[in-house]
């Protein structure tokens, strides 16, 4: 997906030199977070083995390699890394074409973006094949690009996928501002040097230097988004 991206490094009236939104999708777009571990538990439940809930913190907002092969370790399923990945994408799939909500202020948001034609990136820990059908509800015409968890060699929580996304879009990584719902995402984010807000979805999130934390999406707008450029000045 791609489109006409603005002359970067330009001010606006508002004085602001934001050069690009990247987003997360799950828990932060689209209310999916549980839908991860729904999966999970109905996977090992077949394999023999209950998940305990103290994991579901463990295993949110990061890699599938990571979440899986945490979930194999701790039950000791007989099961290979690659085999579970097929058995999550499958059942996750599944869940999302029965019913794929959005986050409140997703689609005011990203509509917000597209009609100010703010370069925009999708940056999820997600595959490609997950990513492409929840781009189906959030309307792909809302992102310049995609970046998933698969198409890098290096997933959240390091910045490879953040730095991608700012680097196809010619934009530098701290005039971009990101939005996730996760720790891992977080710090992924912020090792690229972006600017953050964070919208905690399963796990709580503290502010810190670099970073503002908000209670929902419908916190955050153009405006706001701006405002956290003008304060680097």
């Amino acid at each position: 997906m791609t489109s006409t991206v603005p002359a970067l490094g330009t001010r606006t009236a508002e004085g602001s030199a934001l050069q690009a939104v990247l987003l997360d999708m799950d828990g932060t777009l689209v209310d999916t977070e549980g839908f991860w571990w729904d999966v999970e538990v109905e996977v090992f439940a077949a394999l023999g083995h209950t998940l305990d809930e103290s994991w579901r913190h463990v295993v949110v907002g990061g890699p599938m390699t990571r979440s899986a092969g945490f979930l194999i370790e701790a039950t000791g399923a007989a099961i290979t890394l690659a085999e579970l990945a097929v058995l999550l994408n499958d059942g996750f799939e599944d869940r999302i074409g029965q019913a794929l909500p959005l986050m409140p202020g997703a689609a005011r948001l990203l509509a917000e973006l597209h009609e100010h034609a703010i370069p925009t990136a999708l940056v999820s820990a997600s595959h490609r094949r997950i990513i492409d059908r929840v781009l189906t509800v959030l309307g792909s015409h809302h992102f310049d690009l995609s970046v998933a968890g698969d198409e890098v060699s290096r997933t959240k929580p390091f910045p490879d996928p953040y730095l991608m996304a700012a680097a196809r879009l010619g934009a530098d990584p701290s005039r971009c501002a990101v939005v996730e719902d996760t720790a891992t995402g977080v710090a992924a984010a912020e090792a690229a040097g972006c600017r953050v807000v964070a919208v905690p979805s399963v796990a709580p999130i503290t502010p810190a230097a670099g970073r503002t934390v908000v209670p929902s999406l419908e916190a955050v707008d153009l405006a706001f988004l701006r405002g956290l450029m003008t304060e680097m000045r």
